[in-house]
């Protein structure tokens, strides 16, 4: 192995060993773990309806055994044939209760239409895909041996987004299942499942910072309870840098309590640069005993967006740029744990992104500590995606997944911009009541929060009147793929640049398919995006050409390209595999590194990197041809079957040279030379006549 290779392993394990390290204590949105026990094992499911399955006495005796996370579509779901089981699933499992406390559940995710039931008794039910909920299952409990009851409706709903998406929508229980064991008086799971926490930085600068901190209280018995809420900060030793106390009588329909908490001198969060984190610990006294704890994460931070300059972190430009992600995995879909999510994380920071756009879906909460603890600058959104119904169901089922999103996540520092829509298609007529839904939402984010702005992701035409509700807006452009040609870049961004001077426009969306066994040189665009050539070099092209065009544009606040990882689209039939959408850099099992996932890690890092093109191409023709390789490093030599074809500078880290392959095997060796070292990688190639 090369000492590029071995460098980049020994990078990838320390990154992967970093992330994992840094996530572990991060329990269920802050709470104790006595008080939060996650119930994910010792389920009995069946992927059918069963009308009398929420009784308590219910024969489940022949359904499958199974653990949560669990989806039941994470084969069909991947097969292609947009065929896969959109339907009802049912979920059950015996509850022990031996103690007198007040008990909710926790789940946070399902999809799509969840009911609960708890000794046939129903105690809820949520409309959408991705947010978490909970309910109060208290009355419904009794001593000894209980039974919980979900359904579980993965088919499409008129008042639920998204209406349609380019992506599986995977069915089932798919992330964790918790009971919460709490006291009489404590702070509440119920708000929209948020914290019950609510870091409000009210004015951050680099000398100062003062926050109002707002905590959502329950009381369940009959009459108010007296008691204290007290506010720690630590920073990130341990220690404690500021406090407040606030006296409180909980009358039994609950009550707010507020604290205004003032930092001289914070150390800020400044993303990829020094991802600072203090923690606010939230405390709930009643009879001089502490009867409630919350931990929630703290980033000191304060950004804006130019339309000039593009993107600033604490009054410094901070080139904003990286990846789309969808959070399934092969054979898996949605039903993933703590282990995925750390080494999607350790393949996003090694390739350099400073930013992530998390589409379309709010994502697991875990996900965001990462982003936190890491440095990643968010866009965070939720499924509004391609359609609207104007019914007034279908406006509120979004309303409240924009509720939840923005409660469920307010205290992620590294979140800075909430999303609104996709890629939702207006009409052409111009007919403002296509878009009155999206100028509530606005409304309602603003409301929610006025820390950070709104964003959206659009497909529509410049002179669109969607583009221009958000604060931000960024764009969806496959040139070279979709449309047009991977030359069009400068000319259509400064076409757009010129149409909106004054407002803040970045890239949501580019890239182009790629199967990392289908080859070219010279690469030529496929006839069809659809098709089934997506050959790997042509990908390379399409990222190239975007780069170059956007490192030339300051004012582009930001671009994410699509997508970091092969996905799941059950309707899809392209490229080398049905259902599969394969624009990602990385391949669907994160087990191979597309050659343009290097191109941006020459770009975006600086971290030696030197990559020869097109490996994979073997056997591959004999004759005269191009040999690409990707480097950061000052120079590059290349050798091919021991002669050297002599150093050359590259371009945005791109260096070629003109090669003739022999018939029979070839080798070729890449030296980089960068301050003084040397790095190199090797290939050998089986050429044929």
């Amino acid at each position: 192995m090369s000492n590029i290779r071995l460098f980049i392993s020994f990078l990838i394990t320390f990154c992967f060993i970093t992330v994992a390290q840094a996530s572990r204590g991060v329990a269920y949105i802050g709470r104790e773990k006595d008080t939060d026990t996650v119930i994910d094992d010792g389920w009995r499911f069946i992927r059918t309806d069963a009308p009398l399955a929420a009784q308590a006495d219910f024969d489940d005796s022949s359904w499958q055994k199974l653990n949560l996370p669990h989806t039941w579509n994470n084969y069909d779901g991947q097969d292609g044939g947009n065929n896969y089981y959109r339907g009802p699933g049912w979920y059950r499992r015996h509850l022990k209760i031996s103690k007198s406390k007040n008990y909710f559940l926790r789940f946070d995710g399902a999809a799509t239409v969840t009911d609960v039931y708890v000794n046939g008794q129903h105690v809820g039910q949520h409309r959408g895909n991705w947010s978490a909920f909970c309910f109060d299952i208290t009355s419904a409990l009794h001593h000894g041996d209980n039974v919980i009851a979900i359904r579980v409706d993965n088919s499409r709903f008129d008042d639920v987004p998204p209406l349609s998406g380019d992506f599986t929508v995977f069915g089932g229980l798919y992330r964790d299942v918790h009971l919460l064991t709490l006291g009489d008086v404590g702070i509440s799971p119920t708000d929209d499942a948020s914290p019950g926490v609510y870091i409000h930085q009210d004015k951050v600068k680099d000398d100062s910072a003062d926050l109002t901190i707002t905590t959502k209280l329950r009381n369940a018995v009959n009459q108010p309870r007296d008691g204290k809420v007290i506010y720690t900060i630590y920073d990130a030793k341990g220690k404690s840098v500021a406090a407040s106390v606030s006296e409180v009588s909980i009358p039994p329909t609950g009550s707010d309590a507020v604290a205004n908490i003032h930092l001289d001198h914070p150390h800020l969060w400044d993303g990829r640069n020094d991802p600072y984190l203090y923690r606010v610990v939230v405390r709930v006294e009643s009879d001089g005993k502490v009867v409630d704890q919350i931990t929630q994460p703290l980033g000191l931070r304060y950004f804006r967006f130019d339309p000039d300059q593009g993107f600033f972190l604490d009054g410094k430009h901070y080139p904003l740029h990286g990846v789309n992600r969808h959070q399934d995995r092969l054979n898996k879909g949605w039903a993933i744990g703590q282990a995925e999510h750390d080494q999607d994380m350790a393949i996003i920071l090694e390739m350099g992104s400073t930013g992530i756009r998390l589409a379309h879906y709010e994502h697991a909460d875990y996900f965001y500590h990462l982003c936190d603890q890491n440095g990643l600058v968010v866009w965070a959104e939720f499924g509004l995606i391609n359609k609207i119904n104007r019914t007034p169901a279908f406006y509120d089922c979004a309303k409240q997944e924009l509720r939840e999103l923005i409660k469920q996540n307010f205290n992620h520092p590294s979140i800075v911009m909430w999303g609104m829509f996709n890629e939702v298609g207006f009409g052409k007529q111009h007919n403002p009541r296509d878009w009155e839904l999206i100028e509530q939402l606005s409304d309602e984010a603003h409301k929610l929060d006025d820390t950070r702005v709104t964003t959206a992701a659009s497909n529509q035409p410049f002179k669109h009147p969607a583009n221009w509700i958000t604060d931000i807006i960024a764009f969806n452009w496959y040139l070279g793929w979709y449309q047009g040609s991977v030359n069009d870049w400068p000319a259509k961004l400064d076409q757009l640049h010129a149409f909106q001077p004054n407002r803040c426009i970045g890239i949501s969306e580019y890239g182009a398919g790629a199967s990392i066994d289908m080859h070219q040189v010279p690469a030529l665009k496929p006839a069809k995006a659809s098709s089934s050539w997506h050959p790997e070099e042509y990908q390379s092209l399409v990222h190239e050409a975007a780069w170059r065009a956007f490192s030339q544009r300051p004012w582009i606040w930001g671009t994410f390209l699509w997508n970091q990882f092969d996905f799941a689209a059950d309707q899809r039939n392209e490229g080398d595999t049905p259902g599969r959408n394969d624009k990602g850099l990385v391949t669907y099992d994160r087990k191979v590194r597309k050659d343009a996932f290097y191109f941006y890690k020459a770009n975006w890092t600086s971290t030696p990197v030197i990559h020869i093109n097109s490996s994979r191409y073997n056997p591959r023709p004999a004759g005269a041809t191009t040999i690409k390789i990707y480097s950061n490093c000052d120079n590059v030599e290349l050798f091919v079957n021991g002669k050297s074809l002599g150093k050359t500078p590259g371009q945005t880290c791109v260096f070629t040279w003109d090669a003739t392959l022999l018939p029979g095997i070839n080798h070729a060796k890449a030296v980089g030379y960068k301050d003084g070292k040397t790095f190199h990688d090797e290939v050998s190639w089986q050429c044929k006549k």
